[in-house]
């Protein structure tokens, strides 16, 4: 609102920067005025630049005011050399070139007293500017009315680049239940990126003052970076044996995965032997449960004696009497005993104790009232199973909603936060990240009809599996130095908006490009600032400092050495 004596419909001289030169559709030229010494007015106290990339430029047109991005600033000799016209222009002329967004009219509201001034804005252009018209910078009250007020399910991020520090609100059902990409280089600020989201999120009840609010979110978390900036969190790991993803909780595509492996001919006869024997396995678990083992499938989660699936194998496997044909089943037998054996696969490999029913406290890992965040820490994963363990995690949150009622999925949304998403749905075909493809991909496409959401956070876009991308409606680009990643993220934004990536390589740290159906409209943004103790573990090493101290003594190396060899972090 605008309670300021003068008429907003009036134009502010000192903030016209020159005239319209072209107007070719929704794309406007202008030179601008030659006394402009200086990239930058100040108007009210407030100083507003001139020609910063993504900034917004404003043309009156009678009551109606248009509004502009700024893509360009040039010299006007390259503009006339490039269509065609003898250079003529003085060698510090300069152009700006924008393209026009939205409409809007400042209202006078008589209901209130006193009156106040309000500004109608809406998206789409149907009145074009002229030649020889001013163009002006707009001023920080008409910016706040564009972005956005922060009314209703709203969500403030940051400060909109340009505009004397309009807050930048994204919706908040658009943002999470239509999927998120937050994308950026080593450095550019993706984890504080995601860190100023979640705890926006979790500050929005508090400001709303919501007597109930009980976010659901769980993040992939495969360096160990999280727990610190939400130490009320729910951490899981396998260092703590705090996690859980026992072997009959897999699918049977992630058990062939499991026991076959990765690397060998997933033979017919393999999966068949494996398929027979985790069937009758599953029925008997139901049978000690006291549940209809007749309604089992072969994926039903249902407990099962990993004793009873090996004895299962070896009674088929003697019904052969050729050992030359026994090689299948004695592989997959070898298999089972090195994965019991390895202490790093207890988190899949513990026995079922043939008692009780484990399954809603292996779901409560996920889902609980206690926290609003569960932190997956995956380094201590294995790599060989770090895409079935990924793949098992994003399957069972998948299947938990659609066995849900409607209202209970109203009640009980989810937001899956997927970090490093290359490294768990990369655009490869290894048989490694087969099942976690197809777990993430299945979100991805169906997720947001279920009350599922996800975010996906990569340093290397174009290495992240297509389809799961192109799922995604809103954008957080951060600052992407690889030429292939930024055409990457240039093929998958709308024509009109492809231009953005032309300042991706030179954006400041936590500097962002928003866009998408969250965004009140495209903009670039600077992310909101947190605490140290807020944002996630820093992996920056300082060598300067590092190196000021004394070397390892042969004690410490010793020490290290154990604990690599023990599978033991530090604490």
């Amino acid at each position: 609102m605008n309670t300021i004596g003068r008429n907003p419909n009036d134009p502010i001289e000192n903030l016209a920067i020159g005239k319209i030169i072209e107007v070719d559709g929704s794309h406007v030229v202008a030179e601008l005025d030659p006394a402009i010494q200086e990239l930058s007015r100040i108007y009210a106290g407030e100083t507003y630049p001139i020609g910063q990339f993504g900034s917004i430029i404003k043309i009156h047109f009678g009551r109606r005011l248009i509004y502009g991005y700024v893509g360009r600033l040039r010299m006007k000799a390259e503009y006339d050399k490039e269509i065609g016209l003898a250079v003529s222009a003085t060698e510090d002329a300069r152009i700006i070139e924008a393209d026009l967004f939205g409409e809007a009219e400042w209202i006078l509201d008589s209901s209130v007293n006193p009156p106040v001034w309000t500004l109608q804005f809406e998206r789409g252009v149907s009145t074009f500017p002229l030649p020889q018209q001013t163009m002006y910078l707009t001023s920080s009250s008409e910016l706040r009315f564009i972005y956005g007020h922060g009314k209703g399910a709203i969500l403030e991020i940051g400060d909109h680049v340009g505009s004397a520090g309009a807050p930048c609100y994204a919706d908040l059902n658009e943002l999470l239940g239509k999927h998120t990409a937050i994308l950026g280089s080593t450095g550019s600020g993706k984890s504080g990126a995601v860190a100023a989201i979640l705890h926006s999120l979790r500050e929005h009840g508090s400001k709303r003052k919501y007597p109930n609010w009980k976010p659901q979110i769980v993040i992939l978390d495969p360096h160990n970076e999280y727990a610190v900036a939400f130490k009320d969190s729910k951490s899981l790991s396998t260092d703590a044996n705090t996690l859980s993803l026992p072997y009959w909780l897999l699918s049977a595509q992630e058990t062939f995965l499991l026991f076959i492996g990765k690397t060998e001919f997933v033979a017919t006869s393999q999966t068949n032997i494996i398929k027979k024997a985790l069937w009758e396995s599953r029925k008997a678990g139901a049978e000690v449960l006291k549940l209809d083992a007749n309604k089992v499938t072969i994926d039903s989660p249902i407990p099962y004696d990993l004793g009873l699936l090996i004895k299962n194998i070896e009674d088929d496997k003697n019904k052969i009497s050729a050992a030359s044909k026994q090689d299948s089943h004695n592989s997959i037998l070898n298999k089972i005993e090195v994965l019991k054996n390895d202490d790093r696969m207890k988190f899949l490999m513990n026995p079922w104790d043939q008692k009780t029913d484990p399954f809603p406290k292996v779901i409560s890992q996920f889902i609980s009232n206690n926290s609003s965040i569960s932190i997956i820490d995956l380094s201590g994963v294995p790599n060989e199973v770090a895409g079935i363990a990924s793949a098992v995690i994003a399957r069972t949150l998948f299947n938990f909603k659609i066995w849900q009622t409607a209202k209970e999925r109203e009640t009980n949304p989810i937001l899956l936060i997927c970090e490093e998403a290359h490294r768990y749905v990369p655009n490869r075909g290894e048989a490694q990240y087969e099942a976690a493809q197809e777990a993430i991909r299945r979100i991805a496409k169906e997720g947001r009809k279920y009350g599922l959401g996800l975010m996906l956070v990569s340093q290397r876009p174009s290495e992240v599996e297509e389809t799961v991308l192109s799922q995604c409606n809103s954008w957080i680009v951060l600052r992407i130095s690889n030429d292939t990643d930024r055409e990457h993220v240039k093929s998958m934004l709308p024509d009109s908006l492809a231009g953005l990536t032309k300042v991706l390589s030179g954006l400041r740290r936590q500097e962002a490009i928003f866009v998408g159906q969250a965004a009140m409209l495209p903009s670039r943004i600077m992310i909101r600032h947190l605490d140290e103790d807020m944002l996630p573990r820093s992996h920056d090493i300082d060598f300067d400092k590092g190196w000021q101290t004394e070397p390892l003594n042969e004690e410490t190396i010793k020490l290290i050495g154990n604990r690599w060899r023990f599978q033991e972090k530090a604490v």
